[in-house]
């Protein structure tokens, strides 16, 4: 298998060190302590930033991050946009166009459940769901964890996030039309529980992070079955490049999952092709009893790969050996 290094000599503790003073994005009491919940977007190659966040996405030079950032002198924050409009800010990606689409997993105080839609320099144009309120109606979620634009401009949306939250994708024309939904409870072929994050191949497949069932589901774009892999482990974050290698983030075997004994946290990568796992970056952490290493994966032009660790409230930056 591949290996892969820390970039910088004793950037972890510093990380670690750095972030005191913020609270997690993951965590509801953020808002309710007044911390305001933030999209950032920060230039390429960040390896002085620290933040806590579920989910980051590349597009061209940027890093895109959901959550709340510090950032030390080789961090530069370039903008950011969303305080005060997020519960839980969760899953975030940019589309063709630049626009940045986020969710917002958790409601209260008539905000949240939501997916929305800015433009590069931040201004709403769409919202998705009905403020605050949690349902599964065409025009409403619970708990969305992840959005994802296709080529064409349809949008998908992973919506639930465990416990009584629901249990399905929901498909959507660009102008934010409901088109369908599909999936539920369960752990067959097509049901879901806690699908967590979305990815999509060359050709146009829908990849499912199907996190409490420690699966990935493939798709086609009218939510057809097609296939499911389980050799990446538990799924908290999935990305898929342009060469069609994968990378998955397990934030959570042996630690917060109580059904997925014998397998490690942390980054797998492999190609889509043969569904081989060829490299694997471990979580530094032996042990732990909540959310360790990566939670949300990104990987940039140069082949970097971006760990977002909620649980450690930090970004780690690895390059290959």
């Amino acid at each position: 298998m591949g290996k892969f290094g820390f970039s910088g000599t004793g950037a972890r503790v510093a990380l670690a060190a750095a972030l005191t003073m913020f609270a997690a994005s993951s965590s509801v009491s953020a808002s309710a302590a007044g911390t305001p919940l933030e999209f950032y977007k920060v230039e390429n190659g960040p390896p002085g930033m620290t933040l806590p966040f579920s989910e980051a996405v590349r597009a061209g030079d940027m890093l895109y991050l959901a959550g709340m950032v510090g950032t030390d002198a080789s961090g530069k924050l370039v903008a950011s946009f969303g305080a005060g409009m997020f519960v839980l800010p969760h899953g975030i990606r940019v589309d063709p166009a630049g626009n940045v689409w986020a969710t917002d997993a958790a409601g209260r105080n008539g905000k949240g459940h939501q997916v929305v839609k800015f433009s590069p320099d931040g201004k709403v144009l769409m919202t998705l769901g009905k403020a605050g309120v949690a349902g599964d109606g065409p025009d409403e979620f619970n708990a969305p964890s992840a959005v994802l634009v296709a080529p064409n401009g349809d949008v998908f949306v992973a919506d639930g996030h465990g416990g009584n939250t629901n249990a399905r994708i929901v498909k959507f024309s660009p102008d934010g039309r409901f088109i369908k939904a599909w999936g539920k409870k369960g752990s067959a072929p097509g049901e879901f529980d806690t699908p967590h994050t979305l990815a999509m191949d060359s050709r146009g497949r829908l990849f499912v992070g199907d996190r409490q069932n420690n699966r990935i589901q493939i798709f086609d774009q009218d939510g057809n079955f097609i296939d499911q892999l389980f050799q990446f482990s538990r799924p908290s974050g999935v990305f898929i490049d342009a060469s069609d290698t994968i990378y998955v983030a397990d934030s959570e075997s042996e630690s917060a999952s109580k059904n997925h004994d014998g397998w490690k946290r942390g980054i797998r990568i492999g190609k889509i092709a043969d569904g081989a796992v060829t490299a694997f970056i471990p979580d530094p952490a032996e042990k732990a009893t909540t959310t360790s290493s990566a939670e949300g994966v990104a990987v940039d032009k140069s082949g970097n790969i971006f760990g977002a660790e909620a649980g450690s409230r930090r970004l780690v930056k690895y390059v290959k050996d």
